[in-house]
């Protein structure tokens, strides 16, 4: 309640991994007490209903929940202090007319993950003027290139907007363009 406000939800190059789990008896007692999984499913819920813009971060803070540490609580503190910080951010949604029925936008790191080596494919996917649809996960195979992780990032990108493309025509709104 009383945080500063922080402009981004994880700290510039953050590297989280398994080794900064607790090790010593003090440690592994210092954080029994702390809400480290109420938080990150609390975060997760509004990573997935509303806010897209923490997914990632809460997605790498999720990789923990097993043995958190005194920097994976950090971490997830400081994604509540952005939350602060923006709390008036928002969805908005409108009727505008763009030529595209879907703008949408995927990336990937290489080998985000310390800990397996896996890459983190992230994307977005727009309809008229607003996010309908993001993820954040781990790619489920180590890439070996910037090009194959980014390869795997625009497939998983392109099955949301052919399975998007579905709906609408279920919905009678068919997609006449590629």
């Amino acid at each position: 309640e009383d945080c500063k406000p922080d402009k981004t939800p994880m700290a510039h190059k953050e590297i989280l991994s398994k080794s900064q789990a607790p090790s010593t008896p003090q440690d592994v007692a210092t954080m029994q007490d702390v809400p480290y999984l109420s938080l990150i499913g609390a975060l997760r819920y509004l990573a997935d209903g509303t806010r897209p813009d923490i997914s990632y971060a809460v997605g790498v803070l999720a990789r923990f929940s097993a043995n958190p540490g005194i920097e994976h609580w950090q971490a997830a503190k400081r994604v509540l202090c952005y939350l602060k910080g923006t709390k008036n951010h928002k969805l908005i949604y409108s009727r505008q007319q763009s030529g595209e029925p879907f703008i949408s936008y995927g990336d990937a790191d290489l080998g985000g993950n310390p800990d397996n080596g896996k890459s983190t494919t992230g994307y977005v996917v727009k309809m008229a003027g607003a996010a309908i649809s993001w993820q954040s996960k781990l790619q489920p195979i180590v890439a070996k290139s910037t090009t194959e992780a980014e390869f795997v990032a625009a497939s998983h990108t392109g099955n949301e907007i052919m399975w998007l493309r579905n709906v609408l025509k279920e919905l009678g709104l068919e997609v006449k363009e590629p």
